[in-house]
């Protein structure tokens, strides 16, 4: 009997995508005929750059805290988890801790050495992802004390601790100097106090803010649309900016609040579209870009973007 060859199966955890992997659909398992059928040609997905990514990248290690194995994928190291599951394909995923393969239990080292090395240069590039992201939220990191900044719709706040103060107040001085924020948030608080304290503060503060702002775009918007939303709500989801129900319910992601105006008005006129179209359809799109012209550019940005992170 030959030996069975199992499918190789892709996904990496996308942007905001904390709890679940997006997985490419698993190709069926099934026995190779005689005489053998030549493999299948490999997505443009998985197709090598025109630049090797050796030339691109210094040799770097890459490994996963529960690595039992390690290859070398174009002269980097990369240590990975291995676990033996019940399914009839190979399946990489790539996420923060580094790379997992799952695998069939009867398919052999040698196999799964082999695809490895086959999606070598698409690991690398989602593990250099990963890594370059990993590098940008331990940055937006907040350190929650006297003269902290933070970003407030495009621009930098210096949060200052003010016991004089009511609650938190945002004060803007129109002649600071070049380069230098012109806006403080003066938060009632001692020089003394704890920074879960500060924090608490000033999320209250920019969720407040973040009610009012969306309110005023929701209006804008739903007049152009001719379109009513009955409910504005806030969330905190990790993996959306935002949603909509067909009973005109809209909810936002308060975090919104960190980025320029322009990128709120697309999510918000992306929401209200829904209330149109429940759907992506080329209509739904036609119907975004009758308000935001540029909704494209906004959408990248957004998904480029890494907004503080306050735990």
């Amino acid at each position: 009997m030959k030996p069975r060859t199992a499918s190789l199966d892709t996904r990496q955890r996308g942007l905001f995508d904390d709890s679940a992997d997006v997985a490419a659909p698993p190709l069926p398992l099934t026995k190779p005929p005689a005489p053998p059928v030549p493999p299948p040609t490999p997505e443009p997905v998985f197709a090598a750059p025109a630049v090797p990514i050796s030339s691109v990248l210094v040799p770097a290690a890459f490994h996963h805290p529960q690595a039992d194995r390690q290859i070398l994928l174009n002269e980097h190291t990369v240590g990975y988890a291995l676990k033996r599951v019940r399914r009839r394909t190979i399946g990489f995923i790539v996420g923060p801790e580094g790379l997992s393969v799952n695998a069939p239990k009867w398919v052999g080292i040698g196999e799964i050495e082999a695809g490895t090395r086959e999606k070598g240069t698409w690991i690398l590039r989602k593990l250099r992802e990963q890594q370059e992201r990993s590098q940008r939220l331990a940055e937006a990191k907040v350190d929650w004390r006297d003269g902290t900044a933070i970003p407030f719709l495009g621009e930098t706040v210096i949060v200052v601790l003010d016991s004089r103060a009511t609650g938190a107040v945002l004060n803007s001085d129109a002649q600071s100097l070049p380069g230098v924020p012109r806006l403080t948030l003066h938060v009632g608080l001692p020089q003394h106090a704890a920074p879960e304290q500060i924090r608490d503060a000033v999320q209250s503060w920019l969720q407040r803010q973040a009610r009012r702002v969306f309110e005023e775009r929701i209006r804008h918007f739903a007049a152009q649309l001719r379109v009513t939303c009955t409910r504005l709500s806030l969330s905190s989801a990790q993996t959306r900016w935002g949603s909509a129900s067909a009973d005109g319910s809209i909810r936002l992601n308060w975090r919104l609040i960190h980025v320029a105006m322009p990128s709120i008005d697309y999510v918000v006129a992306h929401e209200l579209a829904h209330l149109r179209h429940m759907d992506h359809s080329p209509r739904f799109w036609d119907v975004v870009r009758s308000v935001v012209p540029d909704f494209e550019v906004k959408r990248s940005e957004l998904k480029d973007g890494v907004v503080p992170v306050f735990d």
